[in-house]
């Protein structure tokens, strides 16, 4: 772990791996739901950092920081929000073969995953969702796409994502979903944050499911 300041009230906290990250972050949480975080405006985790902004001492916490005993992340009590997919990906028979299995196997691998929101980033409303083992774990497609439909579900390296809009993407698409990543207009406004948990399920080709809100 290593603490570096960020302006005169932030730190960003570098860590070894994504597991540490969430370990971290919901450490933070806890602490700060207990009150014994001092006053923060920011708490951001990222795939290696933990930004923390808004420390009236940023150096004092630093060095409490490095006495923590962060315990591992658990999955108990967290929220866990079902999101319907067709899965209907143009990449689905690449993944199959990528994973050695049918593509009827992906989607049960996938949809029998519970996932979690590691971090948010990219644009708006888009998660980086852990839980495949390392095995499941893809790499991006060779040549991106230069237009993803807005709600494809999609793999890429370590991470599950669902696209809140349409946009380029190099990720391999696995289906589609009309669940509501952003909207303005909710609050929250992201359907996905940091420590959430996913479940993805299987809808018919031919019925559009009812969208996540």
């Amino acid at each position: 772990m290593r603490a570096l300041p960020v302006g005169d009230h932030g730190l960003l906290v570098e860590l070894d791996s994504g597991e540490a990250v969430e370990a971290l972050h919901a450490e933070l949480l806890r602490r700060a739901a207990a009150g014994r975080l001092p006053a923060t405006r920011e708490i951001v985790p990222a795939a290696r950092t933990v930004l923390i902004d808004g420390l009236a001492e940023p150096e004092r916490f630093a060095a409490e920081l490095a006495r923590w005993d962060v315990p591992p992340a658990t999955r108990s009590g967290a929220r866990t929000i079902e999101v319907p997919v067709r899965y209907d990906g143009p990449d689905l028979a690449d993944v199959a073969e990528l994973w050695g299995v049918t593509p009827e196997e992906v989607v049960r691998i996938h949809s029998g995953t519970e996932f979690r929101v590691a971090f948010c980033g990219f644009a708006p409303g888009f998660g980086y969702l852990t839980g495949l083992p390392e095995r499941y774990h893809v790499p991006r497609r060779a040549t991106p796409r230069t237009r993803l439909p807005v709600g494809s579900v999609a793999l890429a390296g370590p991470y599950t994502g669902v696209y809140p809009r349409s946009s380029p993407g190099g990720w391999q698409l696995l289906g589609t979903t009309d669940a509501v990543l952003w909207d303005a207009s909710r609050e929250p406004a992201a359907l996905f944050a940091p420590g959430t948990l996913v479940r993805f399920v299987p809808q018919p080709f031919d019925q559009r499911p009812e969208a996540a809100q």
